[in-house]
């Protein structure tokens, strides 16, 4: 009887044939191109790592997105109009740590050519201690931490400089304000997640996306999934997580925008079959921003109606209308 073998799935085909698109243009001389305007062309593969860049880049650079709201970068397959951005960058901006697994050919073919580089990654390696990398792991969810992500946006900043150094003064100045900005968010995440009760500052979502959010403002994190959504729950992490639930009363679980929300509902079902009601708290964005054009879909309005949403769900006392009132309240 002959052997077969398996195809191997499309997408994984697919992704490949794209990923040879990069090998043509190797060794052409200089990537990109000046857009009409005269600005150079800086993708980032997140919204968080695109909004960063714009803060930075000001009116000198082009910067573009490949992942939108809602896309799970855990297991995004680039499209073909993905390579074709990458081919017409000047500058790539990545998170690394795993974040963008199926990308990583693709990104290790294009920095032959393209400078690319992992931000968040670069962060990790030189802003945290060994004793917190190992506490951590390889977890890429650095812009949880707002004072994280404006680390991020120095690293931008250098990187900038050395690609335009006739406007380095400007990607340091608007580095600086960025972190001011972040600052401003950082005591705003802290005032409020402070007034969630002791017993109640336990954070379930569907993955582990909010360890560094953990780390630094106490609140305990469980995740049905880990640090990658593409790893799968099982049913002794659902059971394990349902009896946490009932023990310790937990009024609130909490969707995230990028994965379905099947797992969290599993666990609402299992803490009524034993008698204790729990319910959604909210929708939270963890891998993405929200939508283009909302407040949600900058960094500031992301973490800002994160920690909002925790902290009204599980009985502490945000300000109605979030970071953004609260400013506006205290200026008054």
């Amino acid at each position: 009887m002959p052997s077969h073998t398996t195809p191997p799935p499309l997408a994984i085909l697919c992704f490949t044939a794209l990923s040879l698109l990069l090998l043509p243009l190797a060794g052409c001389g200089q990537a990109g191109s000046a857009t009409t305007d005269g600005r150079y062309t800086v993708t980032a593969t997140t919204g968080m790592i695109g909004d960063a860049a714009r803060a930075v880049a000001g009116e000198h650079a082009n910067v573009q997105d490949l992942m939108g709201s809602g896309i799970d970068p855990h297991v995004y397959t680039p499209r073909r109009s993905d390579v074709a951005k990458l081919n017409n960058s000047d500058i790539v901006l990545y998170n690394g740590l795993h974040l963008e697994g199926r990308m990583a050919d693709l990104l290790g073919r294009l920095s032959a050519r393209v400078p690319t580089h992992p931000v968040a990654e670069i962060v990790w390696q030189e802003h945290l201690s060994e004793a917190d990398r190992a506490e951590m792991g390889e977890d890429p969810h650095l812009w949880m931490d707002p004072m994280l992500w404006a680390e991020v946006g120095t690293v931008i900043a250098g990187i900038l400089s050395e690609f335009d150094p006739d406007n380095a003064e400007d990607y340091q100045a608007n580095a600086r304000t960025w972190r001011t900005e972040l600052e401003e968010l950082d005591a705003y995440a802290r005032q409020v997640l402070d007034t969630i009760p002791e017993d109640r500052r336990h954070l379930i979502t569907a993955h582990d996306a909010f360890g560094y959010m953990s780390r630094s403002y106490g609140i305990d994190v469980h995740g049905i999934q880990g640090i990658s959504s593409s790893s799968e729950a099982g049913l002794q992490d659902l059971n394990r997580l349902v009896d946490f639930i009932v023990e310790r009363e937990i009024p609130a679980v909490f969707i995230e925008s990028t994965i379905p929300d099947r797992n969290v509902r599993a666990l609402i079902e299992g803490a009524r079959s034993r008698g204790h009601e729990v319910v959604i708290g909210g929708e939270l964005y963890s891998d993405a921003m929200g939508p283009s054009g909302t407040y949600e879909g900058t960094y500031i309005g992301m973490i800002d109606h994160n920690v909002s949403t925790i902290a009204a769900a599980l009985g502490g006392s945000p300000p109605s209308g979030g970071m953004q009132a609260a400013a506006a309240n205290h200026g008054n």
